[in-house]
């Protein structure tokens, strides 16, 4: 544990890429180093049925020859002259690309946020085992239950660091836990099953193991003799486990890569009312234990919130420099990185919180669907058509009545987004996060 949170050797190594890059002829380039380690278990029917470790060094180097560009990746090396020599050869070949090169040096970060995303406390196998049972132990102890899909339990810590030719050295560490159940009610065909989870930087900020079990079981019996509907057009509410899915669409769509590449339904939105007057989206990559959360982004920038939706206006795109460069634009620092190169992507990103309660907005819907589970992809990035599978429970004069299932909703994200309602239940629980969420007028497909 100890040599994986020191990153001293990460550090030389990544320098000396990029010192051996520009002895072999680069005129710009970065390193990264990622190093990380992880411990998981899994048990079913109170056995354990699997533990899995991991533990290795990954290293990228991406290298400038003009506006020619190479990458290169290794998870083991003795003479970075070598592997910078081969990084340069593919340069000289490579196309050139007109918006290649590091990020603006003037804009690089020289300080860096302390936003607590390690516990450096190691977990054993043993405790470990402890939390997945107590967790499959509490599914399989609710009324109806029948089986188990099993449940797990896992640990990882891992490191990022980054060097570049024009100054730039930085390096951060962060930490993840995280349980999980699965339970099964119902007999023979007619099983069901359903589960609850959690992940968090911190082991004690996780949800307690007997409670993620317990609603793991709750859901499974709930989801029991599910119906089918008659397709119609109907409101919809999606439950926080399934809304975060329609602020994941969005993200995709406002991707600066599909921007430049002319390929999202919101390529000529920015600036336009795409939500709702009063809908907020931000996303914040310095939220403190966040799941998305670092103090620098893949080319060494600081990243401010950015409130990508304001009062239901589109105001950017998500950004690293190259596609910036293409458009016109300064990077906002959401370059994502592993050993390849750079590309943008959010960070935490959430639908804020409306006005009314989940209670009130179940209540408002005469004849609805509730749905807590998403089946399939299903999206059409250039136009915004949207079909996908679903499961949930019928709303009958303001009250969830039976489960249903088999469903296929759908509609154009275009016209979903102007019609998003927010509850008030919001909660921080992934890397992507949202309220439960009420769209009217949506195509269901059914019996």
């Amino acid at each position: 544990m100890t040599d994986i949170l020191d990153q001293t050797s990460s550090r030389d190594r990544a320098d000396a890429l990029v010192r051996a890059a520009l002895k072999a002829g680069a005129d710009a380039a970065d390193a990264v180093a990622v190093r990380g380690a992880s411990l998981s278990v899994g048990v079913r029917l109170g056995k354990l049925e699997d533990t899995q470790r991991a533990e290795g060094d990954d290293f990228g180097l991406r290298v400038f020859i003009g506006k020619r560009h190479a990458s290169v990746s290794a998870n083991a090396f003795n003479d970075p002259g070598e592997l910078a020599e081969r990084a340069v050869a593919m340069a000289k070949i490579a196309p050139e690309d007109p918006f290649a090169g590091l990020a603006p040096a003037d804009r690089l970060a020289t300080a860096f946020a302390d936003l607590d995303l390690l516990d450096p406390v190691p977990v054993s196998s043993e405790r470990l085992i402890a939390l997945a049972m107590e967790a499959e132990d509490a599914a399989r102890a609710v009324s109806g239950v029948t089986n188990s899909g099993g449940a797990g339990a896992s640990w990882s810590v891992g490191g990022l660091v980054l060097v570049t030719s024009h100054g730039f050295s930085g390096a951060y560490l962060g930490s993840r836990h995280s349980i999980s159940a699965t339970a099964i009610a119902g007999e023979g065909t007619g099983m069901e099953r359903d589960w609850e989870s959690s992940s968090k930087i911190h082991a004690a900020d996780l949800d307690a193991a007997a409670e993620i079990g317990r609603k793991a079981g709750e859901r499974a019996v709930r989801r029991v003799a599910p119906r089918k509907v008659p397709s119609g057009t109907a409101t919809v509410i999606y439950d926080p486990r399934a809304s975060g899915g329609l602020v994941g669409h969005l993200a995709s769509a406002i991707n600066g890569a599909s921007i430049a590449r002319k390929t999202s339904f919101l390529k000529d939105k920015l600036g336009q009312q795409v939500f709702a007057r009063g809908i907020q989206i931000s996303d914040d990559p310095t939220r403190r234990r966040g799941l998305g959360s670092r103090p620098f982004d893949g080319e060494g920038l600081t990243g401010d919130v950015l409130n990508v939706i304001e009062d239901g206006v589109l105001t950017t795109w998500f950004l690293d420099s190259s596609t910036a460069r293409e458009l016109g634009l300064q990077s906002n620092a959401r370059a994502s990185r592993g050993v390849g190169s750079p590309h943008p992507s959010s960070t935490n990103l959430t639908l804020h919180a409306g006005t009314i309660s989940r209670a009130d907005m179940i209540k408002s819907v005469n004849s609805g669907l509730y749905i807590t589970d998403m089946i399939g992809s299903g999206v059409n990035g250039v136009t915004g058509d949207y079909s996908r599978g679903c499961s949930g429970f019928w709303i009958e004069n303001g009250e969830l009545t039976y489960p249903v299932s088999e469903i296929t909703i759908a509609g154009n994200l275009k016209d979903m987004f102007q019609r998003i309602v927010p509850a008030d239940d919001l909660v921080y629980r992934y890397g992507t996060n949202a309220p439960t969420v009420l769209i009217e007028g949506l195509t269901i497909a059914g019996s």
